[in-house]
């Protein structure tokens, strides 16, 4: 009985890192995103189609990214 009480400490243990690392990586990747609309918001674009360009530009680099990580899993 001893020894499924330790797994369950265990697992919760196991549980509440992983929860913390979660939360950790998608706070670095929301400030990394936000970093990169900040910069386009701060822009003075001579028009519409410069902001356009670089909203693409972001677009493109997320999607870089979920393709990379669609590959690693």
């Amino acid at each position: 009985m001893a020894d499924r009480e330790q797994q369950a400490v265990l697992m919760k243990e196991i549980q509440v890192r992983l929860d913390r690392k979660i939360r950790e990586t998608e706070i670095s990747f929301l400030e990394y995103w936000k970093e990169q609309v900040d910069l386009v918001a701060a822009l003075k674009p001579e028009g519409i189609a410069a902001l356009q360009m670089r909203v693409r530009n972001i677009s493109e680099m997320m999607a870089n990214r979920v393709r990379t990580l669609k590959r690693e899993t």
